[in-house]
C-alpha cells in the first residue's frame, strides 16, 4: 500500500492542475515548507511523506475522500477531479450546518430543571424548562434534578442546593418528595396521618402546609 502513495500523489497533483513547485507553494502557506525535489521523491517512492505532510498534501489538493483515494473504495472512487471537488464542497456544507458534529461523550446525564422548585413560597414546576447536566456522581435511582429555592427545608436541603429526584406516583409517610399543589412548587416532608395530610418544613419558622384535599395532590418524586 505504501508503495502506491507516491505514484497516486503524482496522479492526484496532475488532476487537480499543479506543477510540483505550484504544490509546494500550497503547502508551504499551509505552515509546512516543503520543497518541490522532496515532493518528487514521494511521487516516485524513493521516500515517504510524514503523517502531518501527507495530511497537508491532501487538503492542499483538495482530497475529501482521502481513505477512498489510497486505500480503494470509499466516496470518491470513480469520480473524477470535479466530482471530488463537489464532493468536497458538500462536505464544507454538512460541516458549516452544525447539524452533523460528533457529541462529545459526557456519560450519563439528567435533566436538571431551572425553573426553581420551592422549599418556600413555592413555584410550579414545568416539566419543559431545563437543562442537562452531568449525573457522574448522582445516586443510581435519581431520574431528574431540581434546584432549591428558599430555606424552609434547612438544615437538610440548602437554598439554592441541587437535590436528585427519584420520580414515583407516591411517597410514604415522613418522606420527603417533590410535590406541586394549587399551581406551586415544594420540597416538603409528608405528614400523612388520620387528621390529616400535610407539607412539613423541617425549618420550624415555617408553618405546615395542610392539605384538605389529597387527591388533587401531584406527587413527582422523592428527593434522594
Amino acid at each position: 500500500m505504501f508503495d502506491d502513495i507516491g505514484p497516486r500523489l503524482a496522479v492526484l497533483r496532475r488532476q487537480a492542475g499543479l506543477s510540483q513547485k505550484e504544490l509546494a507553494r500550497r503547502l508551504t502557506d499551509l505552515g509546512e515548507p516543503v520543497s518541490d525535489k522532496a515532493l518528487s521523491k514521494w511521487e516516485k517512492g524513493a521516500t515517504l511523506p510524514s503523517a502531518r505532510q501527507f495530511l497537508l498534501v491532501c487538503r492542499a489538493l483538495e482530497v475529501a475522500d482521502v481513505s477512498g483515494e489510497f486505500m480503494g473504495g470509499g466516496l470518491a472512487r470513480g469520480l473524477d477531479a470535479a466530482g471530488r471537488r463537489k464532493l468536497g464542497e458538500y462536505a464544507e456544507l454538512l460541516r458549516r450546518s452544525g447539524l452533523y458534529e460528533p457529541k462529545p461523550d459526557r456519560g450519563r446525564a439528567i435533566r436538571l430543571y431551572t425553573l426553581a422548585a420551592s422549599a418556600g413560597p413555592g413555584q410550579f414546576l414545568d416539566d419543559g424548562d431545563f437543562q442537562w447536566m452531568d449525573a457522574a456522581g448522582a445516586p443510581r435511582q435519581a431520574d431528574f434534578a431540581v434546584r432549591v429555592a428558599g430555606d424552609s427545608m434547612e438544615p437538610r436541603f440548602r437554598d439554592g442546593q441541587v437535590v436528585y429526584v427519584h420520580a414515583a406516583p407516591t411517597v410514604g409517610d415522613g418522606e420527603v418528595g417533590l410535590f406541586s399543589w394549587q399551581g406551586s412548587g415544594y420540597i416538603k416532608q409528608l405528614i400523612d396521618r388520620p387528621e390529616g395530610v400535610r407539607l412539613h418544613s423541617l425549618n420550624p419558622a415555617y408553618q405546615d402546609i395542610p392539605i384538605p384535599e389529597p387527591q388533587q395532590l401531584r406527587v413527582f418524586g422523592r428527593i434522594l
